[in-house]
């Protein structure tokens, strides 16, 4: 954890950030509340041990204005003359605990016990606030596919397990969802569940992001930062868009996979973490093994176990199954009398090749519930499925679109690719583009495709 004691004392001030650093944690001190105010406002803390009485400044007031800027740290007052009326009024304003001074080292590690309780407790209402929010219905994860069915039982009967996960698949097919289930059917359930977003931050912000910096490290490091791989200890690193990971961090990833160690940005201490790892990409690994952007030893230790997540377009038996699922589901969070859709509707959820996945269908339907006017879903409730297009492809100009100022010929050809991309099978294409196989054939060819 990192914690700032606030104590005009230099010499009890100095002895408690020794007697933090020794059991293993990060700490800083500062002798007023102006300098402590600063402290929080550059770095985040977890806790903050805090005198009752400072020099010129009642410990009460700096409490109350601590609290009121940052509700989220755990505030321990600490004194060596306090009172019941100070407690009772210390806990009104927000402090978790009291600490005479001076205090042990058993003492602080049973204050820092009960900390450590109350911030599991806080980030399990987050957890289950972050759920009600992106909750998904029951159902998520039956599907009438084969193929899916098979690859989450082998997934759910891996979670029990320590062995690196890999999930692959489009963007929007569930990577991230699974993930989390992954977890919480693991033994390392109560443990935390760390998400690292791979391509969202530059090769050295990403570092520090995942194993931590010491103060110095890089410009604007003003403060030792234990990182995300600290952070997950005991429980699982979520490694989101893997295959954007950069190739300098790649062996660094390894030795954490093999040996379970690593080191900060800036530092020679070797740090030891127990992190069962879950990667996700929508990148062909294999490939990008044989063009050399991705270490071969690494992609084998991610490897272990290695799941293909199917596209939602792929997985038609399972269409109409999750629309009504979302549908009753946004139904009753916005309390909606909307019950079914209609058979033209229907009809369009079938037709919509989905290149959003289940992350675009949930935002289709839970739109076409706030805005639906009567019990059932229309297609006018559904304006991309009921024009048979992507909305990402209309909104940023990607090809042909209907309505621009494109020829029958153009709209043809690009319609032709979609229907070709998005279906397994040249007998289903056909039959989507209403004409026979020999006749998509000349097309294909005439187009230069195989």
């Amino acid at each position: 954890m990192d914690i700032l004691v606030i104590d005009d004392d230099e010499a009890i001030r100095d002895a408690a950030v020794q007697l933090i650093e020794d059991c293993d944690h990060y700490a800083e001190g500062a002798e007023d509340s102006t300098l402590a105010m600063e402290a929080l406002k550059l770095s985040t803390f977890d806790v903050v041990l805090l005198d009752l009485y400072l020099r010129g400044e009642n410990g009460l007031d700096v409490l109350a204005k601590i609290k009121e800027r940052y509700p989220k740290v755990s505030v321990i007052m600490i004194t060596g003359m306090g009172s019941i009326p100070d407690a009772v009024k210390a806990t009104q304003l927000g402090a978790l605990d009291f600490l005479e001074k001076p205090f042990s080292r058993e003492q602080f590690a049973m204050i820092l016990q009960r900390v450590k309780r109350h911030r599991q407790l806080e980030v399990k209402v987050e957890e289950l606030k972050e759920e009600v929010a992106t909750h998904q219905p029951q159902g998520t994860y039956e599907s009438k596919s084969p193929v899916v069915r098979d690859a989450l039982d082998v997934l759910f009967r891996a979670a029990g397990s320590t062995a690196s996960i890999l999930l692959l698949g489009e963007s929007g097919t569930g990577k991230s969802m699974i993930a989390k289930e992954i977890h919480a059917r693991s033994t390392r359930k109560n443990k935390p569940f760390v998400t690292v977003n791979c391509p969202a931050l530059s090769k050295e912000l990403l570092e520090s992001e995942l194993f931590g910096h010491v103060k110095g490290a890089f410009t604007g490091a003003l403060r030792d930062t234990r990182g995300k791989v600290h952070a997950a200890d005991g429980g699982t690193l979520f490694l989101d868009e893997i295959g954007e990971l950069p190739k300098e961090l790649q062996p660094k990833l390894l030795r954490l996979l093999q040996e379970w160690e690593y080191e900060r940005v800036g530092d020679t201490k070797t740090y030891k973490a127990d992190v069962r790892i879950i990667a996700a990409t929508n990148r062909d690994l294999a490939d990008e093994v044989k063009n050399g952007e991705f270490r071969e030893d690494l992609y084998f230790r991610l490897n272990v176990i290695s799941v293909a997540l199917p596209s939602l377009r792929d997985r038609r038996e399972d269409l109409l199954h999750f629309a009504e699922q979302y549908l009753t589901f946004f139904a009753k969070q916005y309390r909606k009398e909307v019950r079914e859709f209609s058979p033209s509707a229907k009809e369009a959820v079938m037709r919509y090749p989905w290149p959003g996945n289940l992350r675009e269908m949930r935002n289709a339907i839970e739109r076409a519930v706030i805005l639906a006017q009567g019990p059932n879903i229309d297609t006018g409730d559904l304006p991309a499925m009921n024009a048979g297009i992507s909305v990402s492809n209309t909104a940023d100009g990607d090809g042909p679109w209907i309505g621009g100022e494109f020829s029958m010929e153009e709209i043809e050809e690009s319609h032709m690719l979609k229907v070709l991309e998005t279906t397994s099978t040249l007998s289903r294409a056909a039959e989507i583009l209403g004409i026979n196989e020999a006749t998509l054939y000349r097309k294909r060819k005439r187009l230069g495709l195989k």
